[in-house]
């Protein structure tokens, strides 16, 4: 989990320090971008748009929670497999990382920008990627776990 904050919190300071707000550059042409992007929103940008002074705090709270049921899980499911705990340390790793983000700026900031044929994917970050990872560790973990326990009966 902290090289999972260290390394999400160091490129975002990289990012902040060398970029202005929404300059990009083209690192791999026509694939590739780094940008400087921040969110107010959810994944993908949801509720991004609503302006309202509850976002944030809602935003926050969630954040919050999420932390606090990851770390529960992780005491829980790591004794069973190690790759659950693996999975829920990234996981809670880049929620705590994006919440950081919330506390300080009031907004996540984002940096990666994969693009091709003139469609983009949603700019995002190294605590995004390990959510996106740690999930999918955590789905193919549990799968391979359910099959175990099938033969076993």
């Amino acid at each position: 989990m902290a090289i999972t904050i260290i390394a999400d919190q160091l490129t975002k300071a990289w990012v902040l320090n060398s970029f202005q707000l929404y300059e990009s550059r083209e690192v791999i042409p026509d694939f590739f971008n780094l940008v400087y992007v921040t969110n107010t929103g959810a994944a993908f940008s949801m509720l991004a748009d609503v302006d309202s002074a509850w976002k944030h705090y809602f935003f926050l709270g969630i954040g919050g929670v999420a932390v606090i049921g990851l770390t529960i899980a992780w005491f829980r499911l790591r004794k069973e497999n190690s790759l659950y705990g693996v999975a829920l340390a990234l996981i809670c790793g880049g929620a705590v990382g994006n919440l950081i983000d919330r506390i300080r700026f009031g907004s996540v900031v984002d940096f990666l920008d994969f693009h091709l044929a003139g469609h983009h994917w949603p700019a995002f970050n190294i605590a995004d990627s390990a959510i996106c990872v740690g999930a999918g560790l955590f789905l193919m973990v549990n799968i391979l776990e359910s099959r175990k326990q099938k033969k076993e009966v």
